[in-house]
């Protein structure tokens, strides 16, 4: 739940540098408009970034199943946290509620998310070689 937490903070600063003015804005301002007041609109973001917090950490338990190929850890976990993260950041109005909003928006998270899965593959590739290296 933290990394929920952690993500939709990260999206309400994002959002304030964005629109500007120096001000902070706990949530986009469509989502008042959505939920009536500023309040409701935090509590159910709150909420939510908690409960796709909880995906992505069930989700990390499909990295300890040894017997299935990573091209198949890789599939399942980017489809579970897709199908996570999307209800939320449609909802919550992280992005324009739109056909061309939704292709955006998938294009930058799995831009990013391909961004962290090389990383992760290059580290551990390396770390495997370091291992390799000491056993010789």
């Amino acid at each position: 739940m933290p990394i929920g937490l952690a993500i939709s903070y990260i999206v309400t600063l994002i959002v304030s540098i964005i629109v500007g003015k120096g001000n902070y804005y706990p949530v986009v301002p469509d989502t008042i408009n959505t939920f009536g007041t500023e309040l409701n609109a935090v509590i159910i973001q709150t909420v939510l970034s908690m409960l796709y917090g909880a995906v992505w950490g069930g989700a990390s338990v499909i990295w300890e199943l040894e017997n299935w190929s990573l091209l198949k850890q890789s599939a399942t976990h980017l489809i579970l946290v897709s199908v996570a993260t999307f209800p939320v950041a449609f909802f919550m109005h992280w992005m324009p509620q739109n056909f061309l909003g939704v292709i955006i928006y998938y294009g930058i998270f799995l831009f990013i998310y391909a961004s962290i899965w090389l990383g992760t593959f290059i580290k551990i590739k390396y770390q495997i070689k370091d291992i390799n290296n000491n056993l010789n």
